[in-house]
């Protein structure tokens, strides 16, 4: 916008005002743009969340901040005052604890997806094997370790410890487990081969070339894997409620599938 130094000479002498409204109409309109929404993503969905987020942006033009770790570590981030806007965990226990917690908004809360989990390999392993009650966990595993996320903290954990002890062999490998931060830290143990046996998501080893499935842990050995997703209580983005509903709508629930993830929400 033109400006003409006749309409300046009448302003108060290059006041304050005057130079305040020129930087304002000289502005570019980035400047302005909506703030980005945060979301606080567990470590397993990063690929595909990741990819709604660029849709998102394609779309509607706003960003997304993406944080990804395991679940209990961003849950209590976002107990101690961490701006996030969105949280998706990989289980129920942790969206619980921050919803008791008054720290989500409770009416904005889904479950978003269901996943499984798996017995993993490096590429080219010769091991094989068939999950079973009592199956012959340890004896696969040599001298070498069990990678696993956090047994006592981490989805991902939670689930293969609880699957490991309905099935019989927990007390067998307790004391050969590798344990890492997030599941993806524990598939990074298999991919490099430093260690022989993970148990991750099975959206995860789709992701990774270097790592073979051996095998699913049946879905009765341990309780239902669910992805639950809520606003934060101290969120006042705008674009929050919108994005979460963009998770639940078609091209996301595409993205999903084709990741291998179970959707759980309605589709909009």
């Amino acid at each position: 916008m033109c400006v003409t130094k006749k309409f300046w000479k009448r302003m108060a002498g290059g006041s304050r005002v005057a130079v305040a409204l020129a930087a304002f109409l000289a502005a570019p309109l980035a400047a302005f743009a909506a703030e980005p929404v945060t979301v606080f993503a567990a470590a397993s969905l990063k690929e595909t969340v990741e990819k709604i987020a660029n849709d998102w942006k394609t779309e509607t033009g706003n960003d997304v901040r993406l944080s990804f770790a395991g679940s209990s570590a961003l849950a209590k981030q976002i107990e101690e005052g961490a701006p996030a806007d969105l949280f998706i965990s990989a289980d129920l226990k942790w969206m619980d604890h921050l919803d008791k917690a008054g720290k989500i908004k409770s009416d904005s809360r889904v479950n978003l997806l269901g996943n499984r989990i798996v017995l993993v390999a490096p590429k080219g392993s010769t091991l094989t094997a068939s999950i079973a009650p009592g199956f012959p966990l340890a004896a696969l595993l040599g001298d070498g370790r069990l990678a696993m996320a956090n047994v006592e903290a981490v989805p991902a954990g939670t689930y293969g410890k609880s699957a490991l002890e309905n099935l019989g062999v927990w007390n067998t490998v307790k004391d050969k487990v590798a344990q890492a931060e997030n599941v993806r830290a524990a598939l990074l143990l298999v991919s490099r081969a430093e260690a022989p046996l993970g148990i991750v998501y099975e959206t995860d080893a789709k992701v990774d070339p270097a790592v073979t499935i051996l095998d699913r842990f049946p879905e009765d050995s341990h309780k239902p894997i669910v992805y639950p997703a809520a606003l934060t209580a101290e969120s006042a983005n705008a674009d929050s409620a919108a994005f979460l509903a963009y998770l639940q709508g078609a091209q996301a629930h595409a993205i999903f599938t084709e990741a291998g993830f179970t959707v759980l929400a309605k589709t909009n």
